[in-house]
């Protein structure tokens, strides 16, 4: 194109470093990126975006130096970086478990007059509850309220999950503890998290009572989690929360579906309770 005196726009060029950004060729993007930058006209000139989606490949690749000397190129060029960029790039490093790079582009997105938000805070939560780092997660929920960003449903709903995987369901109830004592509301997630990983650790009792408080509020599990929690009742042989569960679930979803499910189970409960 370029060879027949053709000027591409800024999306082609675009779409081209994330073709090969994708496939893994990132010498290939950048020298096209650069191409861009020097040669380019000014209508095709490297938008906050596109420099968000190189600095992005360059950490994937593990190219931190060269990250951060085009961090600051963008800012010498005039291109300056936005909340929305800043939120590109620490997510995208946190998704490759750049977390060091990440919470360097943090501090700077402070110093620029943009205070991070529960988003980009959360972000980082999830690479740390992913891998089951406890303590790091711990510490960033310190670190946020610190600077007066309350945590989210999606914040403690993430905690809770991470403790309730690695069979310390005290831990979790204790994150569900402070989500109360901070008046955030519970989600019909959080609900579900809690019931389920209650009933894996053996806490059937706990269990049954937030499931009845999940039905008191009238509230509506995802079938999914539904046809779960259905399955641990039936394993416990606690036949009236069955009921219970069906008959408000009958609310939601098919009649006959949800019927039939729950006869299913409760043949199944006494089937292995009469063995």
């Amino acid at each position: 194109m370029i060879q027949m005196k053709h000027t591409p726009e800024s999306f082609t060029y675009v779409a081209a470093i994330i073709s090969f950004c994708s496939a893994g060729l990132v010498s290939e993007a950048r020298e096209l990126f650069e191409f861009m930058r020097t040669e380019g006209l000014t209508i095709s000139s490297p938008t906050a975006k596109t420099y968000s989606i190189m600095i992005v490949a360059l950490a994937k690749a593990d190219r931190m130096e060269e990250c951060f000397e085009l961090l600051s190129d963008m800012r010498s060029c005039g291109c300056m970086p936005d909340v929305t960029t800043y939120k590109d790039l620490i997510e995208g490093m946190c998704l490759v478990g750049k977390l060091d790079a990440a919470y360097r582009v943090l501090d700077e997105m402070g110093r620029a007059g943009f205070p991070p938000d529960i988003v980009t805070y959360n972000c980082f939560l999830n690479v740390f509850c992913s891998h089951r780092k406890a303590d790091d997660a711990l510490e960033l929920c310190e670190r946020m309220i610190e600077a007066h960003c309350e945590p989210s449903v999606h914040t403690y709903n993430m905690m809770m999950m991470m403790f309730f995987e690695m069979g310390e369901a005290h831990r979790a109830l204790d994150i569900c503890l402070e989500m109360d004592k901070r008046r955030c509301q519970r989600a019909i997630d959080t609900y579900e998290i809690m019931i389920y990983g209650l009933f894996d650790c053996g806490e059937t009792e706990y269990a049954t009572a937030l499931l009845d408080e999940v039905i008191n509020r009238d509230m509506k599990l995802s079938y999914k989690k539904f046809d779960a929690i259905m399955l641990r009742l039936s394993d416990v042989g606690n036949l009236g929360a069955i009921h219970r569960l069906s008959e408000h679930m009958r609310k939601f979803y098919n009649v006959a579906m949800a019927r039939r499910f729950a006869i299913t189970q409760k043949k199944k409960s006494i089937g292995l309770r009469r063995k």
